[in-house]
């Protein structure tokens, strides 16, 4: 093209499209902006890689919706293996590096997973990138967006004003990802993402990351996880200075008649949230990682609706701050033990904030969490098939209120405790047990159910004073 800026380049011939837009990026050095032509479709053989610093790719006058060029991923594949990947940014020379006003079409459509990378691949050894106004759905394989570590310095990537999904499928692992975050100090906002299948935003560490303002909803299929700090790797479980705040998580609705006006109808593909917000890796994984535990991290004002097995589920992690997230508008929670769980498992019953009260410490909880004896491997819950669980109605956000704000139906936790107040109260509570009755109900129980009796009697207590 003769000015950088005044033309778009060509889908057509669509057999040397892919070497075409490649050659460009490659030749053409730092701050070069590759345009694509509005409404038009760029079908790749091989991923498109950026070369150098603050170089851009998006549409010709930065259009939304279907008005974005769509690139697609429609190189081969051959035995579970291929090309899964329209973009990526991870090369050392790529900080600055910006995606924007563009369509990504992963082009599963129903099909097995392939061994590869997300639909676009960001991050790496880069700092200050920039990925908004793109749509990525379909894709091949684990994720539709990855902001890659690097070299655990990945710094300062911002993902925002994003449609994503849907991603994966919810039959047994074949599931992907909306969003799967692992660069420090990090910003991910007013993204939408729906109908992602294993996290909708997953967080792998991300020191220092703030995640606000999105909207996770799952209409059609079941999602293992809406938000998800539960990877140990590659941060050692280092959730530092990452913030979740202020997001909007939908669980799915009743989408069938029932002939009476009832607040729980039929959903027809029986879709939920397994786990709205999930902290600690014993949540996903049981005792996969043995002790290890996520550490630090901050979660507060974010909204629930729609139908979950548990909103919040919190387990062998330390020193995080859980306050004032809510329920808003019609939910339910519903789901039972199913054939992923194992045999020794006891699966609490579906409930909107749980605690494993075994293996946190430090936490500062709302006090409207419930403690629960086992808070391993959650996600094997399954929901009902069939049947009138499900909410009617829909998200109660259509008059654009800003999550936080407190409206009917809105079921919000205040000050809690602190991990030290917990075990101060709980130690004069044990000092303080002396009839022998009493002495002798514990005794029929492990000493883990002692404490757990205890945290579970107090939390009771503050929540009901």
């Amino acid at each position: 093209m003769s000015e950088n800026d005044a033309e778009c380049v060509s889908p057509d011939p669509a057999s040397t499209v892919t070497d075409r837009l490649n050659s460009a990026l490659n030749s053409s050095g730092s701050g070069f902006i590759l345009r694509l032509c509005p409404s038009r479709e760029y079908l790749l053989l091989t991923p498109l890689f950026f070369s150098a610093q603050d170089q851009e790719i998006s549409t010709l006058g930065y259009p939304l919706g279907s008005d974005r060029a769509t690139l697609v991923v429609n190189g081969p594949v051959s035995n579970g293996t291929g090309h899964t990947t329209a973009v990526d940014g991870t090369c050392p020379s790529c900080s600055g590096v910006k995606l924007r006003n563009i369509q990504i079409n992963g082009t599963r459509s129903g099909a097995p997973p392939t061994e590869g990378g997300a639909n676009i691949e960001m991050g790496g050894s880069t700092s200050g990138q920039l990925i908004e106004h793109v749509a990525s759905y379909n894709p091949r394989s684990w994720s539709c967006l990855h902001i890659a570590e690097g070299s655990l310095d990945c710094n300062n990537v911002t993902v925002q004003h994003n449609d994503i999904g849907p991603c994966g499928t919810d039959d047994f692992q074949q599931w992907a990802d909306g969003i799967s975050m692992s660069c420090r100090n990090s910003l991910v906002r007013n993204n939408t993402i729906v109908d992602p299948t294993d996290g909708g935003i997953v967080l792998f560490g991300a020191p220092g990351t703030v995640v606000e303002n999105n909207t996770i909803l799952a209409q059609n299929q079941t999602l293992l996880g809406g938000i998800n700090m539960v990877d140990y790797e590659p941060y050692r479980g280092d959730y530092s200075g990452t913030v979740v705040r202020n997001n909007r998580i939908a669980g799915a609705f009743a989408n069938a008649p029932t002939g009476v006006a009832e607040t729980k109808g039929v959903n027809t593909e029986h879709a939920i949230i397994k786990i709205g917000i999930a902290i600690g890796p014993r949540t996903w994984f049981g005792d996969r990682f043995g002790t290890n535990t996520s550490v630090s991290g901050t979660v507060t004002d974010n909204e629930f609706t729609g139908a979950f097995s548990y909103a919040m589920a919190v387990s062998s992690s330390r020193n995080f701050t859980v306050q004032n997230n809510v329920l808003v508008g019609n939910t339910s929670f519903i789901g039972a033990a199913g054939p992923n769980c194992s045999e020794d498992q006891t699966l609490p019953q579906p409930y909107p904030f749980v605690v494993d009260g075994n293996n946190s410490a430090g936490l500062q909880l709302q006090p409207d969490f419930r403690v629960i004896s086992d808070g391993d491997a959650l996600t094997c819950v399954i929901p009902p098939d069939g049947g009138a669980f499900w909410p009617v109605g829909g998200p109660p956000w259509t008059d654009g209120g800003s999550p936080g704000s407190s409206d009917d139906g809105t079921h919000r936790g205040s000050s809690g405790l602190t991990g030290g107040a917990i075990a101060g109260i709980v130690i004069g509570i044990v000092l303080g047990l002396s009839a022998v009755a009493a002495l002798g109900w514990f005794a029929r129980r492990r000493p883990k159910g002692i404490a757990l009796g205890l945290l579970s009697l107090l939390l009771w207590w503050t929540n009901h004073i």
